[in-house]
Order: structure tokens, then C-alpha cells, then sequence
């Protein structure tokens, strides 16, 4: 029995679609279908809705989909999308207060209109602030945490977590509750208050300007990617390992290791399979290990059923 088919909502405000193509809500335009696709109006519709699944029910949470790829066989379970462009960032009692889904880039902007520093690199971020928080996302000497001071997580019987910052284990492109949660498993992030110092709103704009300049001019903006692929290791790059051994350009069904910068993959035509490009991301991974002994570790969360 469907359970996608057969499951009845009582009460929600939010948008339900059946059977719906991840490609579309993936920033590598690739990948399979969710047998369902939940997005919420607003935190109290997505409690209502998180009550209503089954236990057992498998479930994802997505925001920009810029850090993900999703399996060709798609998604036997539930995908939760917390994006939606109206979302904007606030103030509330002098901290930056953003949804899980709001784009990481707006909160840089949001601060520096208020004349807060300390969020510029989050316009170098490309995805939204619960994968920045979940993965401790940084770029240019900053990462996510470092200007956290409370988040709320929600749980699979929909109720919200306020927890401090001193709640969570941080580290490099990581990040996990201390005590009794499970992120990404039974707890999921929905929003964060930012603490950040009275600053200069042109000077922050300026940074920001030459933040994104210097993506521009690195990365393959242009072209579906999903960011860096793998984590650098210790004192090292993962662009230079991947460069170093001859990768850069190598391709399989449309995918192919980016030529400007070795660490992402790209999509250019939108033609790949899910499986061409973990098939790249696998034999970058090997061959790396190969010729230098280190073993690069995704950055990419891969989830899914093969085809």
C-alpha cells in the first residue's frame, strides 16, 4: 500500500505535492522523485504536520538543496522543504532571528543594512541557514557557529527545542546535540538567533561585494553545482589534491569535475544522472587516496535509493 496515496492530513496551511521530482529542488538539477513533499506555511503548520506522520515514516529535511544529492530511485518517504523566497530575517530583541529556510546570503545582507557585523561570509554561503547550521557551513576564515547564540530544533512529534550554543558539539562541517538529540535523524533545525556587533553597514556591504566577487571569479556559479564536494583536509585543499592527481575535467554522462575549480562538480547541461555524479565524487575520492594517501571526505550529503 502507497502510504503517500493513503495517508490523510487534517488541518495543514502548507503545500503538499505527491510524487514530486528532487531534481527540481536541488541546486544539481539531478537526481529521483519523494513520494511526498511537505512545504510548510510557517513553524505551527509545520508542527501540525510532523504530528500527523507515521513513526516509522523516513524523513528529510531540505532547504536550498545546495549541499545534496538525491539518489535516481528517489525518496520512499517524506521530504520536508522549509525554502520559500518570501523569507526574510528579523530582528528580535537585538539579535538577527532566521528560519531554517531562509537563504544564507539574505542574513549577510539583513545584517549589514542594520549596520551588524560579523555575517558577511554567510553571503559567500550558498545554501540556507539549516544546512549552514547543521553542517557548520563556512568560507573566507568564518564558519556558521561562530556567530550562533541560540537555535530551535523541532522533533518528529513536532515539538520546538530552544537550545543555547553550549548545547551543541561544533566542529569543522559539523555539528550535533550533546545530550539526547539526533540531528538530521529525530531533530531537525528550523531557526537560529545570530548575536552580532554593532558595525558599519557600508563596510560590511563593501565586504560582501568582495566576497562574492572572489566566488565569481573562483567557482562555476553559472553551472548546477552543489559547492565544495569534499572537506579539506588538515592543512591542506581539497582543490589541490583533486587538481594535483588530474581530475579537473573528468566526466561521466554530462556530470564533470569542474576545470575552474577541482572541488566541485557540475551539471552544465542538466543531462546527468544522481549516479554519474557519485560515480565521479567515488572515483575523485579513490583516486586521490590512490596517488597521495589521503582520504577525502564528502561534504555532500547523499541520500536516496539507487534507480
Amino acid at each position: 500500500m502507497n502510504m503517500s496515496e493513503t495517508l490523510q492530513f487534517q488541518g495543514l496551511r502548507g503545500t503538499l505535492r505527491l510524487d514530486a521530482p528532487m531534481a527540481r529542488h536541488t541546486s544539481w538539477r539531478a537526481g529521483g522523485r519523494a513520494a511526498r513533499l511537505y512545504q510548510p506555511a510557517d513553524l505551527e503548520d509545520l508542527a501540525a504536520f510532523l504530528r500527523q506522520l507515521p513513526a516509522g515514516e523516513p524523513l528529510v529535511f531540505v532547504g536550498l538543496g545546495s549541499n545534496l544529492l538525491v539518489r535516481d530511485g528517489g525518496l520512499g518517504g517524506t521530504v520536508v522543504l522549509t525554502h520559500a523566497a518570501e523569507k526574510r530575517p528579523e530582528l528580535l530583541l537585538g539579535r538577527v532571528y532566521a528560519e531554517a529556510g531562509v537563504a544564507s546570503p539574505k542574513v549577510a545582507r539583513f545584517a549589514a543594512l542594520n549596520d551588524l557585523a560579523g555575517a558577511e561570509f554567510l553571503a559567500g554561503v550558498p545554501g540556507s541557514i539549516g544546512g549552514a547550521l547543521a553542517m557548520n557551513a563556512g568560507c573566507y576564515g568564518s564558519e556558521t557557529w561562530d556567530i550562533v547564540e541560540r537555535a530551535v530544533t523541532i522533533d518528529r512529534a513536532g515539538e520546538l527545542h530552544s537550545r543555547e550554543k553550549d548545547e551543541f558539539e561544533v566542529s569543522y562541517r559539523h555539528c550535533a546535540v550533546k545530550q539526547g538529540g539526533r540531528l538530521g535523524q529525530e531533530e531537525w533545525f528550523v531557526a537560529a538567533y545570530f548575536r552580532l556587533a554593532p558595525g558599519d553597514g557600508e563596510a560590511s556591504r563593501a565586504r560582501i561585494k568582495e566576497f562574492l566577487s572572489r566566488r565569481i571569479a573562483t567557482q562555476p556559479l553559472h553551472l548546477p553545482n552543489a559547492g565544495s564536494v569534499f572537506r579539506n583536509p588538515i592543512a591542506d585543499h581539497a582543490a589541490r589534491l583533486i587538481e594535483a592527481c588530474g581530475l579537473k575535467g573528468l566526466e561521466r554522462g554530462g556530470a564533470r569535475v569542474s576545470e575552474k575549480h577541482a572541488n566541485f562538480i557540475v551539471n552544465p547541461k542538466g543531462a546527468a544522472k544522481a549516479a554519474d555524479i557519485e560515480w565521479l565524487i567515488a572515483t575523485v575520492r579513490a583516486r586521490v587516496l590512490e596517488q597521495t594517501g589521503i582520504d577525502l571526505q564528502p561534504e555532500v550529503r547523499i541520500v536516496g535509493d539507487p534507480a
